[in-house]
């Protein structure tokens, strides 16, 4: 965990909403199908809610029908995963690689092209929305002309005159 992110607990819960609190610092798990992002469908990024870190793509995300949002693929570098034994079972758990913050859990029963499901509660994520490209054209300077009275092009646009 990076110095950066380093903090302690009352300044964590000061940061965060309670929900975003239990999950992410203290490892709690939401409801399935509660969360805000388990079926969002905008172009994005999904950014860790304690440190602001990408962690995961919009392209990549998938409906695993789980009710948590679910990803193929995390960004490079930007999760670390630990082995969990709670709850009589063992398990992956996810985490922030920046501030350790728990994200979920990724199992092995997911799509191409990884065969990865990271399970993810969306009270860990934040979401970014890809900014929509600038489709503005801009106006290029057009270079006045003197026009001779033989100008071929001039004589085409005569040509086109309705008749009277």
């Amino acid at each position: 965990m990076s110095q950066a992110t380093r903090k302690t607990d009352a300044e964590w819960r000061a940061q965060l909403a309670p929900e975003q609190y239990r999950v992410a610092r203290k490892g709690g798990t939401e409801r399935a199908f509660t969360g805000k992002h388990w079926d969002r469908k905008d172009a994005g990024a999904y950014l860790c809610v304690c440190c602001g870190r990408r962690l995961f793509e919009s392209a990549h995300k998938y409906d695993s029908g789980t009710g948590w949002p679910s990803f193929h693929t995390a960004a490079p570098d930007a999760v670390d995963e630990k082995d969990d034994r709670k709850l009589f079972m063992r398990r992956t758990e996810v985490v922030c690689a920046a501030c350790d913050a728990h994200l979920g859990h990724v199992f092995p029963d997911g799509p191409p092209p990884t065969g990865l499901r990271y399970c993810i509660n969306s009270a860990s994520l934040t979401f970014e929305p890809r900014q929509a490209e600038s489709r503005e054209v801009q106006p290029r300077e057009v270079q006045p002309r003197e026009v001779q009275p033989h100008d071929p092009e001039l004589h085409l646009i005569e040509s086109h005159e309705p008749h009277a």
